[in-house]
């Protein structure tokens, strides 16, 4: 497709590449420069590259926020149940959000980060990449899990950390994982997945499996040292693996202007040798097409491919953020109403004749109570029995640890009218 061809855009810089610069003369070749960090001409005139020597890397679009496909022939034609299959995936991601929002708000858990707004970026994503592709999720990539078919009744339980709960209830909430679903379980401190994703293309490129890594972050995460050192590892030993930034506008309370001042994420692609591209991230056909490009290539090619797809945190940073200190209602509001990827896929299949108001009531309807059965499901269950705090460290336990589970043994044998051991599983 004409638009992907963006994929092997390369930035020239000033200084870089084979064209002549002003005051050089024709080199021969044994004038040109012998050194071996960079492939340039030499120049006889003092000039500083400027940070800005394009105009802006373009935002990759299929559809207008009307819902209008620009180009037909950047359609991907997806058939109809698919279509819908992410439809209904983001408006149950959106559904469970609200309600488990409101859980934490009322004090039945104790922390959840919502994904509005972001929906288009994960199930657009999600639906371009093999079942066996290993995904490394940054927070909030919940959507991605969700479209590869992970039950409420386990999102329910990893927030609620109870006896169903994978996690043995050790994680705090939304950190989220499934080795059957080829999804690795998120980890808390920022930007860490990326060096680890690299790690494992690096893995999967050596045994020639056919597979690649997609590893999702923030535009915030990438001013962590671990992005720096991710994207160099996976140019310089050729990786399968899509890097796939969410630049949502806020590292929590932070705006990108005070985050950066070059041309966002995608422009740093070049420096490192990773082909890159910016899209729409709340055009789901959009973020398709880029990302089912990028990583056929990416496993054809055994190169690193860097996506930013462009959208907007309508939520707060988490329900430890009050984003109202930090951005106007109207901004949120234009977003929201305006710009909503979940209203701009709405409109496209309405104009498909695929969806009227009629199913949307329906199935708005449905999945409410397919949430809220989930979560009564996981308000029952009890929590995981107190001697799991001492498994899976190590494959022995230690003698020390075997000492400290028996302390707390006794102790509880002693003292336990004062817990509420009723909750935990015997």
């Amino acid at each position: 497709m004409a638009a992907l061809r963006a994929l092997r855009w390369r930035r020239r810089l000033p200084g870089l590449g084979p064209r002549r610069l002003r005051g050089t003369a024709a080199e021969s070749p044994e004038e040109r420069p012998q050194f071996p960090g960079a492939s340039a001409a030499f120049a006889e005139r003092l000039e500083f590259i400027q940070p800005q020597v394009l105009a802006g890397i373009p935002v990759y679009r299929v559809m207008d926020r009307q819902g209008h496909v620009l180009r037909p022939s950047e359609d991907p034609q997806l058939p109809k149940e698919q279509v819908l299959k992410l439809y209904r995936t983001m408006t149950l991601l959106n559904t469970m959000d609200r309600i488990l929002y409101e859980s934490q708000r009322q004090g039945r858990i104790s922390f959840y980060m919502t994904n509005y707004g972001e929906e288009g970026t994960h199930v657009g994503s999600a639906a371009a990449l093999d079942a066996a592709d290993l995904v490394f999720g940054q927070y909030r990539e919940a959507g991605v899990l969700l479209y590869r078919g992970y039950p409420l009744e386990l999102f329910m339980a990893q927030c609620y950390g109870n006896a169903r709960d994978p996690g043995k209830g050790r994680q705090m909430p939304v950190h989220y994982g499934c080795p059957e679903r080829h999804f690795v379980t998120i980890s808390s401190p920022l930007a860490t997945q990326i060096p680890q994703a690299v790690g494992a293309a690096y893995a999967i490129k050596r045994a020639d499996a056919s597979r690649a890594v997609v590893c999702y972050f923030g535009e915030g995460a990438a001013s962590e040292g671990d992005a720096h050192a991710g994207f160099n590892f996976a140019a310089t030993l050729e990786c399968p693996i899509v890097f796939f930034c969410r630049n949502n506008g806020y590292a929590i309370s932070t705006p990108t202007a005070e985050q950066y001042r070059g041309d966002g994420i995608a422009a740093r692609g070049p420096g490192y040798g990773l082909l890159s591209i910016r899209v729409d991230g709340n055009d789901v056909f959009a973020v398709y097409n880029a990302t089912r490009e990028a990583r056929r290539r990416a496993v054809a090619e055994n190169q690193p491919f860097l996506i930013e797809a462009m959208t907007y945190r309508i939520g707060h940073h988490s329900t430890s953020d009050d984003s109202s200190a930090y951005r106007s209602v109207d901004e949120v509001n234009y977003w929201d109403k305006q710009d909503h990827p979940i209203s701009r896929l709405r409109l496209y299949l309405e104009r498909r004749s695929w969806w009227d108001e009629r199913q949307e009531r329906d199935w708005r309807k449905s999945s409410r109570k397919m949430v809220l059965e989930a979560f009564e499901q996981a308000e029952r269950e009890p929590k995981p029995p107190p001697r799991l705090l001492f498994s899976d460290v190590y494959r022995e336990m230690p003698p020390r640890l075997r000492r400290q589970r028996e302390e707390l043994e006794r102790h509880l044998e002693s003292y336990g009218e004062h817990y509420p051991l009723q909750q935990f599983q015997k």
